[in-house]
């Protein structure tokens, strides 16, 4: 990272806000209608949602995931204009796919 590669920071960016979005908690729809403001709750952390958390495999999974849909985006790029996006993006697929490689998961 210290050599600036943006291709490795873009990728790991993107990965670790997909992972983030993983562990999201799914909001039903009744509590985005909201409740009368009597009934509301209060206090410090009252509205805090327990995170989910991922299991190493479902992490995994998430990495595969976006490596697969860059390279996925990289084939479609077929405009010579596209070539040095379609690079980028293939080049932060390999990033992912050797940081899966080194857990010894790919």
């Amino acid at each position: 990272m210290r050599a600036r590669d943006k291709a490795a920071v873009s990728a790991l960016r993107t990965t670790l806000a997909a992972l983030d979005n993983a562990e999201a908690v799914p909001v039903d729809e009744a509590e985005l209608r909201g409740s009368a403001l009597e009934q509301s709750p209060v206090g410090v952390g009252v509205t805090e949602a327990a995170r989910r958390e991922l299991s190493e495999r479902g992490v995994v999974e998430v990495v595969c995931a976006e490596a697969a849909e860059r390279l996925e985006t990289a084939a479609r790029m077929t405009a010579p204009a596209q070539a040095d996006r379609a690079a980028r993006l293939r080049a932060e697929a390999a990033v992912l796919f050797r940081l899966l490689e080194g857990r010894g998961t790919a």
